[in-house]
């Protein structure tokens, strides 16, 4: 047995829960690991909600929060290749498991071995924020000296897209609250508070000819605001609101592969993928760990460290 933290239903905050559960047992292409680091997300808090239940594997309630972690492989499947029993790893619970949990499992297909010298709560931030932010800027494709404005630049994704782009010789541009100022520029980020008057103008006195690309973060209206500073509309590409094509733009073409997982981590090695890691929580404070995000009141990304 071991302790999870998740909802035994949909709503609000008021129905998670701690609750104890045995180890799962992996499938055929699962492991089984003893979870070192989750990572948390926005993602978390709306398959809570219900609002994108098709994502939460038609498990049984109650249900575990968490959709990244690190650990190391305890149990594995008859079809798992490339991992072994003793093996750290990180990847995605994309069959329902959970990660805010001592135990949990992976998709193996969707896993992969910690490289050495890379630190388990690095890559436990990998599966989310730094594979988005590999396949957003590979999906744009821009030169080196290219202009681009990352809408949400403060968050975890944000963050990590703001990052690598500096690091691919982009000149970056980030809005944002004024609270995530100082996270940004320390990374090479110009950086615009959206509260501080009229962000478009702020754009274009930064960059008066109009951006190469666009990588949005927050959808919606904010969306619609800064769609229009991209020379070419199809170069907008939106990570979570798929009406982005209605303005001639592209949701992010996600890739959740072990290969990119490998990739993700080459990179943070080379100090190009580097999380901005501001809050980490033992298990026992999970529900302060996703209030902080599920209220938009941190900035970079926060992780849950339960071993």
């Amino acid at each position: 047995m071991g302790q999870a933290w998740g909802f035994g239903r949909y709503g609000g905050p008021e129905v998670q829960e701690f609750f104890d559960r045995p180890d799962p047992v992996p499938a055929r292409d699962e492991v089984l690991i003893r979870v070192d680091v989750a990572g948390v997300n926005p993602l978390d808090h709306l398959l809570r909600s219900g609002l994108v239940s098709g994502l939460d594997g038609g498990r049984p309630f109650p249900r575990v929060l968490g959709m990244e972690a690190s650990g190391t492989v305890l149990a594995r499947g008859e079809d798992v290749d490339g991992i072994e029993v003793g093996d750290a790893v990180f990847g995605f619970a994309l069959t329902g498991g959970g990660t805010y949990a001592e135990t949990t499992v992976l998709s193996a297909p969707n896993t992969a071995r910690i490289p050495a010298g890379l630190a388990t709560t690095v890559a436990a931030t990998l599966p989310v924020a730094g594979t988005t932010a590999v396949d957003a800027l590979d999906q744009l494709g821009l030169p080196a000296g290219a202009t681009v404005l990352v809408n949400g630049v403060g968050g975890g994704v944000g963050l990590a897209v703001g990052r690598l782009a500096v690091g691919r010789r982009l000149r970056v541009v980030g809005t944002g609250s004024a609270a995530k100022r100082e996270h940004a520029e320390a990374i090479g980020v110009r950086f615009i508070d959206y509260a501080a008057g009229d962000v478009v103008a702020a754009a274009r006195e930064l960059v008066p000819d109009g951006f190469d690309g666009i990588v949005d973060l927050v959808g919606g209206t904010s969306l619609r605001t800064v769609a229009p500073l991209a020379r070419d509309p199809r170069n907008v590409i939106a990570v979570g609101d798929s009406s982005v094509s209605e303005l001639g733009g592209r949701p992010v073409e996600r890739r959740l592969d072990r290969e990119n997982l490998e990739r993700s981590a080459r990179l943070a090695l080379d100090g190009l993928l580097a999380p901005v890691i501001t809050a980490v929580h033992p298990l026992s404070d999970a529900p302060a760990a996703l209030a902080t995000v599920e209220n938009g009141h941190t900035s970079g990304k926060v992780v849950i460290k339960v071993t």
